[in-house]
């Protein structure tokens, strides 16, 4: 293998000049990255493997996070023994553009120094890819052993094998769809009235004084939360149990336990996440419709492909369920991909893949095995 000095998850930044064409017509210039390693590249530069973050997520998949102290949230899939192994694989995670972990986005500065706020472009799910294939020209990987991702990130996965086909020897899209529905898009919008009716919001100039619009990103957190968990998962922990207190209230504090955790998951997301990249983010979803790109049919975006692909969902999803992946499937067939599909039982909703899910390690750890072994 090539020497690779770097500590496990090694925090790098990167600047390139770009430009860096968008589907809006935008362009940016130059284009900041924030990304981690694990691993080295061998001496042949087929190792690498390209992980995709979700919605809320960012580059420190199996490292402490610096602002909540937490480990990678990918740790359970990533590290010594595991299916992706920086032992066998070098490891590449890069906050989305859009993002507010460190690379391009509405929080990042412009020209003038200030943040961009909202003159930062609206962006696709495209354009993300674009920007990660940039970074890895810069970086001089051609072809990628794997991407790999779920939710946002198997969207982004998918983008990644129609845009690059040639790039991309192996995919794994998990918890995902091929476009978002319109109850999707619904959820989001919620989450960004929330956040753009906070008088703090003032059209995204709330930087200078660090008075974010904290209780909008609580709320939008947590109406997006409950579209991760599932309800056989909220009643087996929660149920109708009372928080710390023997009988109701009569009033609006948090009676249930349910309650007292959404406003948890509220209070504890505005310290590590910003409201503007919420809104750029979540819009970049919306639009995101694979087939719409390719003349409305799907199977155009992977026809004639050589990647390998795996998908794989959860039982309890309800936010992108087990038909969002058979149509997926239904593509890859129709457009003559070679592809493995499994469904997995689970009580904890579209979380699952970021949870201890019995069968997903050994799903993924099977799958690029198998392929590296081809």
């Amino acid at each position: 293998m090539a020497e690779d000095n770097s500590p496990f998850g090694a925090a790098r930044a990167l600047t390139l000049a770009g430009p860096l064409a968008l589907d809006g017509g935008a362009s940016l210039a130059p284009v900041d990255f924030a990304y981690e390693t694990y691993g080295a590249l061998n001496e042949s530069r087929s190792n690498a493997i390209l992980i995709c973050h979700a919605l809320t997520g960012d580059q420190h998949v199996a490292s402490q996070h610096p602002v909540t102290g937490k480990p990678g949230w990918w740790a359970r899939m990533v590290g010594e023994g595991k299916p992706i192994d920086p032992a066998r694989h070098f490891i590449i995670c890069i906050n989305v553009l859009g993002s507010c972990m460190g690379s391009a986005g509405p929080a990042s500065l412009a020209e003038d120094g200030r943040p961009h706020a909202m003159r930062f472009p609206v962006i696709t799910l495209r354009d993300m890819v674009r920007a990660q294939a940039m970074l890895l020209d810069h970086l001089g990987i051609e072809t990628l052993q794997a991407v790999i991702g779920g939710s946002m990130g198997g969207m982004q996965v998918l983008q990644w094998a129609a845009c690059y086909p040639q790039r991309v020897r192996s995919a794994v899209a998990i918890a995902t769809a091929a476009r978002h529905s319109a109850q999707n898009i619904a959820f989001h919008e919620v989450g960004r009235q929330a956040i753009m009716a906070d008088p703090n919001w003032r059209g995204g100039d709330y930087y200078a004084d660090g008075e974010p619009p904290t209780k909008g990103l609580s709320v939008a957190r947590m109406a997006a939360h409950i579209t991760y968990l599932s309800e056989e998962g909220l009643t087996e922990k929660f149920g109708r149990r009372l928080q710390a207190r023997d009988s109701k209230s009569f009033g609006f504090d948090a009676d249930f336990q349910i309650e007292s955790y959404l406003r948890h998951q509220g209070i504890s997301f505005v310290d590590r996440f910003d409201a503007n990249s919420y809104l750029y983010i979540t819009r970049a979803m919306d639009y995101f419709d694979l087939a719409e790109e390719h003349g409305g049919l799907l199977a155009n975006a992977f026809a004639g492909s050589s990647t390998r692909f795996c998908v794989i969902s959860f039982d309890s999803d309800w936010l992108y369920p087990t038909s969002e992946a058979k149509t997926i499937v239904r593509a890859l067939n129709a457009g003559g991909a070679e592809v493995s599909f499994v469904e997995l039982p689970s009580p904890f909703g579209h979380d699952a893949f970021l949870l201890d899910t019995p069968g997903l390690n050994t799903a993924v750890d099977g799958f690029l095995k198998a392929g590296e072994g081809a």
